[in-house]
């Protein structure tokens, strides 16, 4: 053979190696994998022990985290409960659905408010398609298990925004109580003393079971850690003589840490059992920082309201034991709306042509790759927050966690715009 027509076989032979080690690389998802989504409500960055925390004790989230990637700047896309839930769920960002806040965008007292606030949109508009609409049109079983707050009633709730699976919905920002009787009207009464977290994580491990023989798309948005702050008190002893890390420092605060960690052991050992471990990703994630009043974002200044780095920057940890390397760590940038995209590109289904999300996904950093491009984040919240009476770290004035402000992060560099001044 020619020299020539050697070279033309290397070619060939090379070209045919890289799009063989495509189809490995792609082939290391499962087909039509199975995704949990456990969302906790006002969890803090720093509320984990992976994350450095001594205080509060995590070791099934730890096991999550050493089995697979924990993310250090990841974001929730507002810093309190309605709009990140509207972020998540419509890959948008605030201004594209209306929710920029819990309630009225009026807080306080207007003597004190230099601005009209923006106007706020309470209940997410059906015209918004969601991640569980395009997932159940792709065939698979759609469930929501916990906090919904984006709209009550049939048409407002979870089963008029694509899922086939609705419980413990109440439109509320939060439970009555986390023990029965919880006055819940889209869950079924429990024995009095039953610990909501522990059912919330029942009825996700029946929804698993009923569908463990389809792909699925599990949605558990937990009441917990948000208030009224309760815990069980045999855990809440535990927590009485245990030496404080910071303003870590509350054990009832801690213990429903614990319950609520307890429950994502069960929903793993749930899903090895069935033997769906290596075939669902599992994702932990929370809706915005810490509250101010029960816990310590430090080393981040100020909490939950505040558009400062202790109000939006949140845990974040995927598994996917085969497919996401263990014990891996992603300092990279990754926001709510990067969520949508991400699942559907792990599920393999195609973004409808007419919907022009703000994400990205960032499947690439599950496979350890750099994602390419230094892009922004952005946050708007044309509204006001009035001030705790009491907060951890820094930040807000003497009436206001927050006033409207813009703010973006690129690289390094944060800008806050305090629209007032």
């Amino acid at each position: 053979m020619s020299p020539v027509n050697w070279y033309k076989l290397l070619i060939i032979v090379s070209a045919f190696s890289i799009h063989l080690c495509g189809e490995i690389q792609g082939a290391d998802w499962p087909e039509n994998p199975n995704i949990v989504l456990i969302y906790a409500d006002d969890f803090g960055w720093s509320d984990t022990s992976f994350m450095g925390s001594q205080y509060y004790e995590t070791p099934h989230l730890d096991q999550m985290a050493k089995e697979g990637m924990k993310f250090t700047n990841a974001y929730s896309t507002t810093p309190n409960c309605a709009p990140s839930r509207a972020c998540l769920m419509t890959g948008l960002y605030t201004p594209r659905h209306g929710i920029y806040t819990v309630a009225s965008s009026e807080r306080g007292e207007s003597k004190d408010r230099k601005l009209i606030p923006t106007p706020n949109t309470t209940a997410l508009d059906s015209k918004f398609v969601t991640v569980a609409e395009v997932f159940k049109e792709a065939g698979y079983a759609t469930g929501s298990v916990g906090k919904w707050h984006l709209g009550g009633g049939l048409e407002g709730g979870p089963l008029g925004h694509g899922f086939d699976y609705g419980v413990g919905s109440e439109n509320l920002g939060r439970n009555r109580s986390h023990f029965a009787p919880y006055e819940n009207p889209t869950l079924k009464e429990g024995p009095e003393g039953e610990y909501l977290t522990d059912r919330l994580t029942e009825e996700a491990i029946r929804f698993i079971e009923m569908n463990q023989s389809n792909p699925f798309f599990l949605y558990l948005p937990h009441y917990t850690v948000h208030t009224p702050i309760q815990a069980k008190k045999e855990m809440i002893e535990k927590y009485r003589d245990k030496k404080p890390d910071g303003f870590q420092d509350d054990p009832t605060y801690a213990a429903m840490i614990e319950s609520l960690d307890e429950g994502v052991g069960r929903i793993l050992t749930s899903l090895d059992g069935l033997g769906l471990r290596e075939k669902t990703l599992v994702l932990f994630f929370s809706d915005n920082g810490g509250h101010g009043a029960y816990t310590d974002n430090a080393p981040l200044r100020g909490a939950k309201g505040m558009l400062y780095e202790g109000g939006i920057r949140v845990p974040l940890v995927a598994s996917l034991p085969g497919v996401i390397a263990g014990g891996k760590t992603s300092d990279t940038p990754v926001i709510g709306v990067d969520f949508f995209p991400t699942f559907c590109e792990v599920a393999g289904i195609p973004v409808p042509d007419d919907l022009e999300l703000d994400g990205q996904s960032f499947v690439s950093l599950l496979q350890g790759k750099e994602r390419a491009g230094d892009r922004a984040l952005f946050w708007h919240f044309p509204a006001y927050l009035q001030k705790y009476s009491y907060a951890h770290g820094r930040g807000g004035d003497k009436i206001w966690r927050t006033t409207p402000v813009g703010v973006i992060r690129r690289g390094d560099w944060k800008l806050l715009e305090f629209f007032e001044d």
